[in-house]
């Protein structure tokens, strides 16, 4: 079963228990991933994390029973798992745009956000470059931070993390350590899911041999075979492309799986386009 198909599953797991408490993990099981991992993909390649495409579900279905249905508003807050009806009108105004009052007095027209069907894209005329190499195991040293990866808020903290190393001189001191088999700077998320629950950790290292300098952590990513692609184009819009063409296109055509060790973005340096290091076998 590739992604695709396993996060078709998934989706047909929350389309069925709308109306239900459901949690992260009760989700990525139905594709047989971990919450860290399911919340990722899903989010590459929708463009929305998991929680806000619940939500939009569950008010396009309560704006199908406003206009079709007499139900009363706190009825309705109620079924769609909103604590009050203040709550769930300002959730609705967040949407639609007008109240539910507004909606069903007037009859105006609401949004309608469909059940999610995720496919290969067909697309097939651009080529994906990239090359098979494998690699000893690889010891980083940098500067580590755990986020929650929650509704994409890690997404937040690690854009801030990347300015602070930067204004702060890390990233210069990284290059300068560089030693190892990996050239540049990397960025590698951590699932830390197993030790806290629905946190990750994310590094900004360097690939470096020898003791590990003051103030600086390591960590050590061991032997692998990668899929390496070249990011080509604007920063940072071109790499979030990649990745989505990586899972919804590159994978599903490939004998290769995830080797479930993480990933790694890869910035050379000036002159050398960034590249995006997946796990095989």
């Amino acid at each position: 079963m590739n992604w695709i198909e396993s996060l078709q599953l998934a989706i047909q797991y929350m389309e069925d228990h709308l109306l239900e408490n459901m949690t992260i993990e009760q989700i990525s099981a139905q594709a047989h991933i971990s919450p860290f991992h399911f919340q990722r993909t899903f989010a590459l390649l929708t463009d929305v994390t998991v929680g806000e495409y619940i939500r939009r579900r569950r008010l396009t279905l309560a704006a199908n029973d406003l206009l079709l249905s007499d139900q009363k508003i706190i009825d309705l807050a109620n079924k769609y798992g909103y604590d009050t009806p203040e709550s769930f009108s300002k959730a609705f105004r967040r949407l639609h745009g007008i109240s539910p009052s507004e909606a069903r007095k007037n009859s105006s027209s609401v949004k309608a956000y469909n059940r999610l069907v995720i496919q290969v894209s067909l697309k097939g005329a651009e080529p994906m470059n990239y090359k098979i190499v494998e690699h000893p195991g690889i010891t980083l040293v940098g500067i580590k931070k755990t986020f929650s990866h929650v509704e994409g808020e890690h997404l937040r903290g690690i854009g801030q993390m990347w300015q602070e190393a930067y204004t702060s001189g890390m990233e210069d001191r990284l290059f300068e350590l560089n030693n190892g088999g990996i050239k540049g700077l990397l960025g590698v998320c951590v699932d830390q899911s197993e030790i806290q629950e629905k946190q990750m950790e994310y590094w900004i290292a360097t690939a470096y041999e020898g003791k590990v300098p003051e103030g600086l952590a390591s960590f050590t990513i061991p032997l692998c075979k990668w899929s390496v692609f070249e990011v080509k184009g604007p920063m940072p819009e071109s790499m979030q492309s990649l990745w989505k063409q990586i899972i919804s296109e590159w994978f599903p055509s490939n004998p290769y799986e995830h080797a479930g060790i993480p990933e790694l973005e890869v910035y050379p340096g000036p002159g050398h386009p960034p590249q995006i290091w997946i796990p095989i076998k």
